[in-house]
């Protein structure tokens, strides 16, 4: 909660909202209840008002409980806003400043409850919070959240509209090898070409009963023209560059004719190339292959942005559409919900990736022992994609700690909120470590957008990002 005793010190951030309220409950509450529930959650205080100068300030209120009784009414009318994700102890009256103010805590909402948006249309309705305050989601987002909401992999579906031949007999060829070298002796070994994808799920039956494409197999053996034709946004790209913003030295993209353009094949070229001149085994080949795995098994193939990779002599970025479906601290603390989990089973079978929520972790502890910089994980809503960097310079702290549970990131989140903002020293004794362990925490709640660093005089602080 917040330290209303020091209320003035407060901005309006992107977790921070302010209305003054004094006439009624104000309409746009519900366009922030929105941007907060499909954001980070936040807090909006009624009876609060924004300075001239920024700071905050409470005005009487005229009836705060009728006031936070009329929201806990509409909250609940499906009219009004599509969901009600709060519990009691969300909404509560306090006194600040001499006023009474009703305070309502929003959380992140559930992937299954997004979007959340008001006046009964999605489309029209839906609402993200950035720096500036609440935003219109664009019908994109919309999609990309209506698709989050399903149970399921989205990779399962049968496309009827392809044939069984709309997959490279080459890609399923080599993926066959290699399910042969890991299990030999396998009884699905003993099946036709046509056989094995079924019982892979890279083929099934639609309702004319015969063999067709999943999702799935079209996106993992499809040649790239069929892929196109039901995932029009499809793309996937590697790059080697000299520096993050120099021209590349080398390129693989899908829709280069020399090869399928399939993400079978994109994984074993592009694993070549990122694990050539290291020991096949090694902590740092394990790492890259999993990010790769990783960004393969975890991308919104709907979306807009590309699936891609681009190599630096200081990094890797590994990008893929669509943003986390688990929170970032959850995917940080190893929870993974993976939309394409028929790609991730095929891919398992073969030998390649560790399996559901001991990705993350796994690639942290091998960068912890190579001594590399922290791993910087980063969920872009404004873009619709999510970017995992691995550093390849030395870690300058070497031998700290592994990093911290869900609960210490939170803990951290929740006390810049409560005391406005704070020094590393102040966080390393709320938390009772020391800096080697903060700093890192600290700055994947930067790389995240939850924070920012800033300078009061020659005092570095931070702040939950405004």
């Amino acid at each position: 909660m917040l330290n209303f005793d020091e209320l003035s010190k407060y901005r309006e951030n992107n977790r921070i909202e302010a209305k003054r309220a004094v006439g009624g409950l104000p309409h746009s509450i519900w366009e922030t209840y929105s941007a907060f529930a499909n954001t980070v959650g936040g807090v909006i205080l009624l009876g609060v008002e924004e300075g001239p100068d920024k700071t905050l300030s409470t005005v009487p209120l005229p009836d705060p409980e009728a006031l936070a009784e009329e929201f806990l009414v509409l909250v609940n009318d499906p009219a009004v806003v599509s969901v009600n994700i709060l519990s009691p102890m969300n909404v509560c009256i306090l006194e600040a400043q001499g006023n009474r103010i009703v305070v309502i805590e929003v959380p992140r909402a559930d992937r299954h409850d997004r979007p959340v948006y008001t006046g009964g249309d999605p489309v029209r309705g839906s609402y993200r919070r950035n720096g500036e305050g609440d935003y219109h989601c664009t019908p994109g987002e919309v999609l990309a959240m209506q698709r989050d909401s399903r149970d399921g992999a989205l990779d399962g579906r049968v496309i009827e509209s392809l044939p069984a031949g709309a997959l490279s007999s080459a890609a399923a060829g080599s993926w066959r090898a290699m399910l042969e070298a890991q299990r030999p002796g396998h009884p699905w070994l003993s099946l036709s070409g046509e056989e094995l994808l079924a019982k892979a799920g890279a083929l099934a039956r639609g309702a004319d009963r015969r063999m067709h494409p999943t999702a799935a197999g079209l996106l993992l053996f499809g040649e790239y023209g069929a892929i196109r034709t039901i995932y029009r946004h499809y793309a996937a790209d590697y790059q080697e560059r000299p520096s993050r913003t120099a021209k590349w030295t080398f390129r693989l993209r899908a829709g280069d004719p020399t090869w399928s353009g399939n993400l079978f094949d994109f994984y074993a070229l592009v694993s070549e190339r990122l694990l050539q001149d290291l020991p096949r085994g090694g902590r740092e080949a394990q790492a890259l292959t999993e990010a790769l795995v990783n960004t393969i098994v975890h991308a919104d193939y709907e979306g807009e942005q590309p699936l891609s990779v681009i190599r630096t002599p200081r990094a890797v970025r590994f990008s893929n559409p669509g943003s986390l479906r688990p929170s970032l601290p959850e995917a940080l603390g190893g929870v993974a919900d993976p939309r394409n989990a028929s790609i991730m089973r095929i891919l398992r079978l073969a030998g390649v990736g560790r399996g559901e929520g001991s990705g993350l972790p796994a690639i942290r502890a091998a960068w912890r022992a190579l001594e590399r910089a922290e791993p910087v994980l980063e969920d872009q809503l404004s873009f619709g994609r999510t970017v995992l960097t691995l550093p390849l310079d030395a870690d300058p702290d070497p031998g700290r700690a592994p990093a911290f549970p869900e609960a210490r990131r939170q803990a951290v989140l929740d006390y810049l909120r409560d005391h406005v903002s704070a020094e590393l020293s102040a966080l390393c004794e709320y938390l009772g470590e020391d800096a080697p362990r903060v700093k890192p925490l600290l700055g994947e709640l930067i790389a995240g957008g939850l924070a920012e660093e800033y300078f009061d005089g020659e005092r570095r602080r931070y702040r939950l990002k405004e």
